[in-house]
């Protein structure tokens, strides 16, 4: 009888729980929309310890999805988990207004 080959074990290291679902939605590869992920992932990066999904939506690929889920300016960030939905307009330059807004000012790095 001939032994199966079974790939090497490799360690999985354990990823934190997502507690935030972030989608971003924007129009096309605009300067305003590369800026407001930008500071997106570096507010999530300083206050969400790995905790959080970063979901991009891009409404020139599907336009219906800005009716269906009620985008009126771009870009903007909606905060789908924890429940109770929050939406911030813009780039998100201003920190504070987007941890205010969001409700994550009392998440502090580990």
């Amino acid at each position: 009888m001939l032994k199966k080959k079974t790939a090497p074990r490799t360690r999985m290291r354990a990823l934190p729980p997502v507690k935030y679902v972030l989608c971003l939605y924007i129009a096309g590869e605009t300067s305003r929309s590369r800026s407001a992920l930008a500071n997106l992932k570096k507010i999530c990066s300083e206050r969400l310890d790995g905790s959080y999904r970063i979901e991009v939506i891009d409404l020139l690929n599907n336009p219906k999805l800005a009716r269906d889920h009620q985008i009126l300016a771009l870009p903007t960030l909606v905060r789908r988990l924890p429940i109770s939905m929050r939406k911030i307009i813009g780039d998100l330059s201003n920190t504070e207004r987007v941890l205010v807004g969001l409700d994550i000012r009392s998440v502090e790095r580990r």
